[in-house]
């Protein structure tokens, strides 16, 4: 496995590597998700590049950036034995955001809604450094995990919109054996916040099992799951949504598929999750 810190260098060791290609974006700290990514990547692809990069532009002033776990060289031992042939991994943000960098790519609607909503200046930043990711990379395939849902379907727009030729491949949510879904901030959780974490996929579970019995009615969703909540002291849901797979506008009746989504601050930590309904039908 090669491992490129400058831009400059990589050019070369992707022009060595047969396509189709397939590229696997993350920013480090990496577990069980991601690796799953690699392999579906290596399972249907000659070639696997993968990055490392904590993107600033995605963080905005008051979160978590400078805290945000970082371990390169073990997540470099981890991506050598999925078989990852490339590591585009940048020594610095100036790499990608030089001095007077004032491009952006924004993605309207998708992007004002649940996370937007939360974190105004979010997708900006995952849209320009996807984007430009891609036009780096230049892979005929890429992986992205449902557990950032609102985000794969921001990265299916921006696809669509700006012609890029890659077909995106989303892979379902890890997660622990008691349903916590596997994040990279889950590390911040003291031992009391991580027992209290897993409320969140009940409530998922739980919205499940009311769809089965013929609930429909999305006030109702979205309340059963508001009452889990509250009945756990150190979760604080930031937003509870039952949501058009397509505008991600919240409706008043499941009809058709729906994003279930919440987030929920557990202690200090944001976390977030989501369902689909009809259970089992895909994001996509």
């Amino acid at each position: 496995m090669k491992v490129i810190t400058s831009l400059g260098d990589f050019p070369a060791a992707r022009g060595a590597l047969t396509s189709p290609v397939g590229f696997v974006p993350t920013m480090g700290y990496l577990h069980e998700g991601h690796l799953s990514l690699a392999r579906m990547a290596r399972e249907s692809c000659a070639a696997v590049i993968a990055s490392i990069f904590v993107n600033p532009t995605q963080f905005a002033p008051t979160e978590d950036l400078a805290a945000y776990p970082r371990d390169l060289d073990r997540d470099l031992e981890l991506l050598e034995a999925e078989g990852v042939d490339l590591v585009l991994a940048p020594s610095d943000n100036g790499a990608l955001y030089p001095p007077g960098y004032d491009t952006w790519v924004d993605v309207a609607g998708l992007t004002h809604r649940l996370e937007g909503a939360s974190r105004p200046t979010h997708f900006r930043g995952v849209a320009t450094v996807v984007a430009k990711l891609f036009n780096i990379v230049q892979p005929q395939h890429a992986y992205f995990g449902q557990k950032d849902a609102q985000q794969a379907l921001v990265i299916r727009r921006l696809i669509r919109d700006l012609n890029f030729p890659i077909a995106l491949h989303l892979g379902p949510t890890i997660r622990e054996a008691d349903g916590l879904a596997m994040s990279s901030r889950n590390a911040y959780l003291t031992p009391e916040q991580r027992g209290a974490a897993p409320i969140l996929r009940r409530c998922l579970d739980h919205v499940e099992r009311l769809y089965a019995e013929g609930e429909r009615d999305g006030d109702v969703l979205r309340r059963a799951m508001g009452e889990i909540l509250d009945a756990e002291p150190l979760a604080l849901p930031d937003y509870i949504s039952v949501a058009d797979l397509e505008s991600l506008e919240e409706i008043a009746s499941v009809t058709g598929k729906a994003l279930v989504s919440l987030a929920v601050r557990v202690g200090k930590t944001r976390l977030i999750d989501n369902t689909i309904l009809p259970p089992g039908s895909g994001l996509f």
